[in-house]
């Protein structure tokens, strides 16, 4: 078994999605987020770099190794 050295992206919740589409808070959920200030690793992909493209006004990225 190998295994590949994916590339890692750390995201962080920094506002609520009080008030905001279905869509954005589902979105939230599938990036591992639920409340402010938490933190997800996730595997860099393009999947994942919409997903945050998708709620950026709601996320930052901490670091991205």
């Amino acid at each position: 078994m190998t295994t590949s050295a994916q590339a890692k992206i750390t995201v962080e919740q920094t506002k609520s999605p009080i008030g905001r589409p279905f869509a954005q808070r589902a979105t939230l959920i599938g990036l591992g987020l639920n409340k402010i200030g938490r933190r997800s690793t996730l595997e860099d992909t393009p999947a994942v770099r919409g997903m945050i493209a998708k709620v950026a006004h709601l996320v930052r990225i901490v670091d991205a190794a």
